[in-house]
């Protein structure tokens, strides 16, 4: 079992576990259209209380390390979406990835919380390969899984109902390059400063 204390802080961000208190704030989130544009579109409360039950509460145990956490800003404490490194559905691959609420698109964030999770799958968690889908239209969360330091590699679609075989723009990268490529910018990065 994995210490909920090894979850990543980032200088501006923190994750917690989801509870059944945080419905209402993942109905808010869900019923954005623009927020949910690209992520499966929105969500009614039922359809968001039964993703939370079983897509995320149920997820921790089952997979431990792993999972969806509200993201927190750190100065304030408020929500501001979640971010995930979790199995992409159906599939035994794990993905990263993120659901933002709009007054904190353009911060940062994504890509903020993305690499520190990539740094957790491939340092705490010992995983050999992360990989993030997103629509192909969705350009800009292209640009943060590159920035992250994902690469991309072509299209895939996937079995699961979910997916609705539609056909995502698929990222990917191994362990080993990964952290090479973060030690550089690390020891590049000037003293005083934090990933």
């Amino acid at each position: 079992m994995h210490d909920l204390s090894e979850l990543p802080i980032t200088e501006r961000l923190s994750l917690r576990r989801f509870d059944l208190h945080d419905l209402d704030y993942l109905c808010e989130l869900h019923a954005d259209p623009d927020v949910m544009r690209y992520v499966g579109g929105v969500k009614d409360r039922a359809q968001t209380e039964e993703m939370l039950r079983d897509r995320v509460l149920a997820y921790y145990d089952a997979n431990p390390g792993l999972g969806c956490w509200l993201t927190l800003d750190r100065a304030t404490r408020e929500p501001i979406g979640l971010h995930m490194l979790n199995h992409i559905r159906g599939e035994t691959h794990i993905q990263v990835g993120y659901v933002l609420a709009r007054p904190y698109w353009g911060l940062g964030y994504a890509t903020e919380m993305a690499v520190a999770l990539l740094r957790y799958g491939f340092v705490q968690l010992r995983v050999q390969q992360i990989n993030a889908i997103t629509d192909l239209p969705n350009l800009g969360s292209q640009h943060v899984l590159t920035k992250a330091g994902l690469r991309r590699n072509g299209e895939r679609s996937f079995p699961h109902p979910i997916f609705r075989g539609e056909t995502f723009a698929w990222f990917e990268r191994d362990a080993e390059d990964w952290l090479a490529d973060d030690r550089a910018r690390l020891s590049a990065m000037p003293l005083g400063m934090s990933a």
